[in-house]
C-alpha cells in the first residue's frame, strides 16, 4: 500500500503544475468546488479557533476550494494519521509535529513541496525550520508555527534577590540559593521529561545520538555529564525538589506564574497562560533568557514547532487546491494573526512585525530562538525521548542511578535505531 501512495505521489507531482482540478477519484462534482480535509492538531480550545476564521477567510478567496476543518487530539494524531495514511483514508492537510515530518516522509506518505506553490516563498522561513521539514533532500513540510525552551524568570524576585539571569547551570545554582535566602522563594524548579533535560545534552556538546555517524551516544561522558548537571538541581538551597508525579507539569507551571518559584524551564506555548497568574498580571514581569549553558560553553534548546504537510495519497486535484491552502496559512498575513490571536511564534521573519512584537512574550522568545538547535533529518528521533522520559523519572525519583537509567535507556533505543552502534 506505501508503495501505491508513492507511485501516486510521483505521478501528481508531475501532474500538478497542468492539473487546475477535476479528478475522478477525488469525489467532487465536476462542476463544484474541490473539498479538501485539513486535520489540525492544536489546541481545540485556545489555538484552535484562530485557525477556523482563517479557514473561513481561506474558502471566501478561493470559491473553488472547500475545507473540511477536523481537530484531532495532538496526543492521538500521530497514530491516528500513521493508520489512516496506511490505507489511503488520511486528510489532504496535516498538522504535522516537526518530530513526524521525517518519519512520515520516509513511509512515502507526505508529498516533496519543492517548487510547488507551497513553497512559493521559501526563503522567507528560517532555513533551520526548513532543515527539520526536510528528508533525504526534499522538503516535506512548510514550517507552521515554531518554538523552542527558554529560562523564563520573575524579574520582580530576581531584582528584589539583586541577581540576574544567570548564564550557565552553575550560575544558576548560586542565583537559586540567593533567592531563597532574600525572598522566601524557591529561585528556580526542573522538569523529570526527557525533552526538557536536552538543553543539558546541549550544554555539553552531547546528544542522546550522533545521527551522522550512526551511533548512540546517550552514554558517552558528555551526556552523562549534562545529565549529572540536570540531576543536580534538584537539590540544593533555593532548588526545588523533582516531582515525579503525573501532575508534574501542571504544579511546576503552576507554582512559576503564580509566583511561587522564580524561574522555570518552558516554551513559548505557554505564553498565554503566563499572563493569567498572578506574577505575571504585569505582562513585562516575564522574563525569557537563552537556557544556561553548560560546561562547553555552549548553550541551546531543541526546536519544536508544526508543519504543515500535504498527503501523497490525495488525489491531484486536492493536493492542488491542499497546496494553495498551506501557502495561504504560512503566509506572513496569516502567521502575523495566528501570532496575535495565539501568541505563538511565526515561522517567517516578515510576520515578526512591530505589534506582533509588541507582546513581550513573543518578542523574548524571538530573542532565543537563535540559540534553538534544529533536530537531526532522523525519522527515530523524537521517539528517542520515550525511553528517557521513563529512565530519568526513576533517577530523578531515586529509584535507579543515573548510571542505570542511562543504560537501560541505550539499550531501548538501540531497538528503536538497530542499525546505530554504541
Amino acid at each position: 500500500m506505501r508503495r501505491g501512495i508513492a507511485a501516486t505521489a510521483l505521478a501528481a507531482s508531475l501532474a500538478l503544475a497542468a492539473t487546475a482540478c477535476g479528478g475522478s477519484d477525488s469525489g467532487d462534482s465536476a462542476d463544484g468546488p474541490v473539498t479538501i480535509t485539513w486535520w489540525d492538531t492544536s489546541n481545540a480550545t485556545n489555538e484552535a479557533p484562530t485557525y477556523q476564521e482563517l479557514v473561513k477567510e481561506f474558502e471566501a478567496a478561493h470559491k473553488d476550494i472547500k475545507v473540511k476543518y477536523v481537530n484531532v487530539p495532538f496526543d492521538q494524531a500521530q497514530n491516528k494519521f500513521d493508520t489512516a495514511a496506511g490505507s489511503k483514508g488520511a486528510p489532504d492537510v496535516l498538522r504535522s509535529e516537526v518530530g513526524w515530518t521525517p518519519a512520515f516522509a520516509k513511509k512515502g506518505f507526505f508529498l516533496p513541496l519543492d517548487g510547488t506553490e507551497a513553497l512559493a516563498d521559501q526563503a522567507k522561513f528560517q532555513p533551520s525550520l526548513i532543515e527539520q521539514a526536510t528528508y533525504e533532500d526534499k522538503v516535506y513540510g512548510v514550517p507552521f508555527t515554531t518554538d523552542t525552551l527558554a529560562f523564563v524568570y520573575n524579574k520582580e524576585l530576581f531584582a528584589k534577590a539583586g541577581v540576574e539571569a544567570p548564564k550557565t547551570w552553575a550560575e544558576l545554582k548560586t542565583a537559586a540559593a540567593t533567592i531563597k535566602d532574600k525572598t522566601g522563594v524557591d529561585g528556580y524548579w526542573g522538569s523529570t521529561a526527557a525533552y526538557y533535560a536536552q538543553s543539558f545534552l546541549y550544554g555539553e556538546g552531547a546528544d542522546t545520538v550522533d545521527a551522522t555517524a550512526k551511533k548512540i551516544t546517550v552514554t558517552s561522558p558528555a551526556a552523562k555529564k549534562g545529565y549529572e548537571t540536570w540531576q543536580g538541581l534538584f537539590d540544593g538551597k533555593g532548588l526545588h525538589k523533582a516531582d515525579t508525579t503525573a501532575e508534574a507539569y501542571g504544579a511546576i507551571q503552576d507554582a512559576f506564574v503564580n509566583g511561587k518559584v522564580a524561574s522555570i524551564i518552558q516554551g513559548p506555548w505557554e505564553i498565554t497562560n503566563f499572563y493569567k497568574g498572578s506574577a505575571f498580571a504585569d505582562k513585562n514581569n516575564l522574563g525569557i533568557a537563552t537556557v544556561p549553558a553548560g560546561s562547553s560553553g555552549k548553550a541551546g534548546a531543541p526546536t519544536g514547532g508544526h508543519n504543515l504537510s500535504v498527503y501523497a495519497g490525495s488525489s491531484a486535484d486536492k493536493q492542488q487546491a491542499a497546496l494553495k491552502f498551506v501557502n495561504f496559512m504560512t503566509s506572513a498575513k496569516a502567521q502575523e494573526t495566528i501570532a496575535l490571536k495565539n501568541s505563538t511564534l511565526p515561522t517567517r521573519d516578515d510576520a515578526y512585525t512591530a505589534e506582533v512584537k509588541a507582546d513581550p512574550g513573543i518578542a523574548g522568545y524571538q530573542g532565543v530562538l537563535p540559540a534553538a538547535q534544529p533536530r537531526p533529518a532522523l525519522p527515530e528521533y523524537s521517539s528517542l525521548w520515550g525511553p528517557l522520559d521513563d529512565e530519568l523519572l526513576a533517577v530523578a525519583g531515586g529509584k535507579k542511578s543515573l548510571d542505570e537509567g542511562l543504560d537501560s535507556a541505550e539499550t531501548a533505543i538501540t531497538k528503536l535505531v538497530p542499525d546505530f552502534s554504541k
